[in-house]
C-alpha cells in the first residue's frame, strides 16, 4: 500500500527516485525516505510528511551516486515518524531496504534477534526483514535473502542495498507486486508501472518468492532457492502523458473527462461496431461450453464490489444465469462449496488486491474456474486467472476510482450480453440494438461532462452537507452504492447508500430537517414506486435531489432539484448516469478543500489485508 522505487546505471540516481516517489504518490502515504550508495558508504535521507520535505532536505544536503533505493510509507506499524520511516537498516550496517507489505510473525523474529544482540531503533516490522537479512548475511547476498524468505511470513515487497555489493540492488516479493524494467541508462524497480513509464516499457513482473538483482549491466533473476530461471517481458502501450496530470487541477477531474474514451477503447476491444456484432473469440467461452455455466459468483473489494453489484444484474437478466456478488474479503474467510459449473469472476483494477488474490486462489485450489477483469497484464490476478478480460482504462492515479470502474462495468455488460447471445436467451435483433445504442453512450457521457458547470454549482450550496443519502432500485440501488463511496472517499462526508423499497423498515429514522437525499432513477419502470420514496424524505424534511433517465416531469414535484442524463436504455443507463454522480462527489471535496486525488487514510491499490 506504498511505493517503492529503486534505480542503478550511469545516472544521478537521487532525482530518479524522487521522480518515480512523486508518481506513485497516488498510493498514499505519511513519510518518504530515499538510500544511495555514494562511493563510500550508503546515505539516507528520510522525512515524516509529504515528498516535499524531503525534496527540501534534498536539496539542502543533496546526495550523489548512481544506485539507490526509495519509499513512501503508509503506516501499519508503528506511528509515523522520521525513526519509523523507510529505508532501514541492520545492527551491523550491512545493508538497507524498502518495504511493502506486513510481515505477520515480526515480533516472533524480532525477539529472537534482540536475543542475539541486534539493537532496534524502530517499531516497524520492515526493521526487523532488515536485521534478519542482516544477521543470516555471510558475504553472499541471495543465500541470505533466499533464508530469510523461509523466516518470513505475510506479504513483502523488498528492494535491498548491500554495502559490500552497491552498484546491485536485489529485489523479492511474496504477495506484493514488483516490477522491474532495463532503460537505456540503467535499470528500474518500481511497485507500480507509472513510476518506470518515462524510461522504460518494457517491464517483468516479478512472481511471489523469485527474487531479482538489478544492475548497471541488465537484470537477473532467481527462484527461492536462488537457482536462475528465466523471465520474459510485457511491453506496456500506455501513453505517459495518461500518467500526468496536464492542465487538470486533479487527477480525479481528468480521469472523469478520459471516461468516454476509456468507454469506447474498452468497448472496442470486445465489438466489432462496424459490423454490429460482438468479437465472439474475444470472450472466455465457446457456443460448446456456454450451457456447461451453472453458477457465476463475482467478488471485488470497494469500487471493483460495486462494479460486480452491476454485473450480477447483467448476468441475471441477460443470460439468465444465478449469480451471487461478495466482497472478497469476507468470500475468502467463508465456508462455501462450489458448485459444478460455477465460475468465478474477479474483478480488480490493478490485479494485486490482495483479498481478491487469496479468493482467486481459494476457487482455484477447489478446481474452479477463474475469470479476471482487470486494467495491468502481467498484474498478479491477470497472470494466474484461467481467463482475463482486460479493461483499456489506461493509468488511473487518483486514489478514488472512476473510470476503472467504468470500464469494468462495461466488460462485465458485454461478456452477460455474449453469454446470453450464445445460451439463446438475447435475441439477435436485441444484441444488434444494445450494440449500436453502446456506440451513441461516449457522447452521451461527454455531454454530462461538458454541463457540469450545473454540478459544480449544486456543491457550492451543499458542501457544508453533514450526512447525505442516496437511494434507487434495483441497479440503482447498486449505483447509489458506489455514488456513495465516491463522496465519502473524498469530501469526508458521511453519505450511505439505501434500497429505496427499505426506506420504512428503519432508515427513515435518520432524515431529519435539511438532510440531503439523492434519488437515482434511470429504470423507468421503478419510476413511480422511487417517486414515492422521494416524497416520504420530502415531507420529512429533507432536500431531494433525483437524477432521471431523460426527461421526467412527475419527478420534479418530488424534490428540489433534478439532474437529467441523456435518454438511454435501461440496463445501459448506470454508464451515464454515474458521471454526475463522480462529478458532485468531485466538486463537493473542492469546496471543502480535501486533498481529491490522494485522501486521507487511504491507499490506490490495497496489496496487504
Amino acid at each position: 500500500m506504498c511505493g517503492i522505487v529503486g534505480y542503478t546505471g550511469s545516472k544521478e540516481a537521487a532525482p530518479i527516485l524522487m521522480e518515480g516517489l512523486e508518481t506513485l504518490a497516488y498510493r498514499g502515504y505519511d513519510s518518504a525516505g530515499v538510500a544511495v550508495w555514494d562511493g563510500e558508504k550508503i546515505e539516507m535521507k528520510k522525512e515524516k510528511g509529504q515528498l516535499a520535505n524531503l525534496k527540501s532536505i534534498l536539496e539542502r544536503e543533496p546526495v550523489h551516486g548512481t544506485s539507490g533505493i526509495g519509499h513512501t510509507r503508509w503506516a501499519t506499524h508503528g506511528e509515523p515518524s522520521y525513526i519509523n520511516s523507510h529505508p532501514h537498516g541492520d545492527t551491523k550496517k550491512q545493508l538497507v531496504l524498502v518495504h511493502n507489505g506486513i510481515i505477520e510473525n515480526y515480533l516472533k523474529l524480532k525477539n529472537m534477534l534482540v536475543e542475539k544482540g541486534c539493537v532496534f531503533v524502530s517499531d516497524t516490522d520492515t526493521e526487523v526483514v532488515a536485521q534478519l537479512i542482516g544477521d543470516l548475511y555471510r558475504g553472499d547476498p541471495l543465500t541470505a535473502i533466499s533464508d530469510a524468505m523461509r523466516l518470513l511470513e505475510g506479504s513483502f515487497a523488498l528492494a535491498i542495498l548491500f554495502r559490500d555489493d552497491p552498484y546491485r540492488i536485489y529485489c523479492v516479493c511474496k504477495d506484493s507486486p514488483m516490477v522491474v524494467g532495463y532503460g537505456r541508462d540503467g535499470a528500474h524497480i518500481a511497485s507500480d508501472i507509472p513510476a518506470m513509464l518515462a524510461y522504460t516499457r518494457d517491464v517483468t513482473f516479478m512472481g511471489d518468492k523469485q527474487i531479482a538483482v538489478l544492475s548497471p549491466e541488465g537484470i537477473a533473476f532467481y527462484n527461492e532457492f536462488a537457482a536462475p530461471i528465466d523471465k520474459g517481458s510485457t511491453h506496456i502501450d500506455w501513453d505517459l502523458d495518461a500518467a500526468k496530470k496536464g492542465s487538470y487541477e486533479h487527477f480525479m477531474m481528468k480521469e472523469i473527462c478520459e471516461e468516454p474514451v476509456a468507454f469506447r477503447k474498452t468497448a472496442e476491444q470486445y465489438v466489432n461496431f462496424r459490423r454490429g456484432c460482438l468479437k465472439a473469440d474475444c470472450f472466455p467461452w465457446a457456443d460448446s461450453d456456454a450451457e456447461d455455466v451453472k453458477r457465476i459468483r463475482i467478488i471485488g473489494c470497494g469500487t471493483a464490489y460495486h462494479a460486480g453489484l452491476l454485473g450480477k444484474k447483467y448476468f441475471s437478466e441477460l443470460a439468465r444465469i444465478p449469480v451471487e456478488a461478495d466482497i472478497a474479503s469476507e468470500f475468502r474467510y467463508a465456508d462455501y462449496e462450489f458448485e459444478p459449473g460455477e465460475i468465478l469472476f474477479i474483478i480488480s483494477q490493478s490485479g494485486e488486491t490482495a483479498d481478491s488474490i487469496a479468493a482467486m486462489r481459494m476457487a482455484k485450489q477447489a478446481g474452479v474456474r477463474t475469470i479476471a477483469v482487470c486494467n495491468v497484464i502481467g498484474s498478479t490476478i491477470a497472470r494466474e486467472a484461467d481467463d482475463v478480460l482486460f479493461t483499456y482504462a489506461g493509468p488511473e492515479i487518483a486514489v478514488a476510482a472512476t473510470k476503472s470502474y467504468l470500464t469494468q462495468a462495461a466488460v462485465l455488460f458485454l461478456a452477460a450480453l455474449r453469454l446470453g447471445e450464445i445460451r439463446g436467451r438475447v435475441a439477435p435483433d436485441r444484441v444488434s440494438a444494445f450494440l449500436t445504442e453502446l456506440a451513441e453512450i461516449p457522447a452521451r457521457m461527454q455531454k454530462l461532462i461538458d454541463e457540469r458547470e450545473a454540478i459544480q454549482f449544486f456543491s457550492s450550496r451543499e458542501f457544508s452537507a453533514k450526512h447525505v443519502f442516496f437511494i434507487g432500485r434495483g441497479i440503482d440501488n447498486a449505483l447509489s452504492m458506489e455514488a456513495a463511496l465516491k463522496l465519502k472517499e473524498v469530501s469526508y462526508i458521511h453519505s450511505e447508500a439505501y434500497a429505496a423499497g427499505e426506506l420504512k423498515h428503519g432508515t427513515i429514522a435518520l432524515i431529519e430537517e435539511g438532510t440531503l437525499v439523492v434519488g437515482l432513477i434511470t429504470q423507468k419502470h421503478l419510476a413511480a414506486k422511487t417517486a414515492s420514496n422521494l416524497e416520504e424524505v420530502r415531507v420529512r424534511g429533507a432536500k431531494v435531489l433525483a437524477v432521471t433517465n431523460g426527461e421526467m416531469p412527475d419527478i420534479a414535484d418530488h424534490c428540489q432539484k433534478v439532474w437529467t442524463i441523456p435518454e438511454t436504455g435501461e440496463l445501459l443507463a448506470p454508464f451515464c448516469a454515474i458521471i454526475p454522480m463522480q462529478l458532485f462527489a468531485y466538486y463537493m471535496a473542492v469546496q471543502k478543500g480535501c486533498s481529491v486525488d490522494k485522501p486521507r487514510n487511504l491507499a490506490k491499490s490495497v496489496t496487504v489485508e
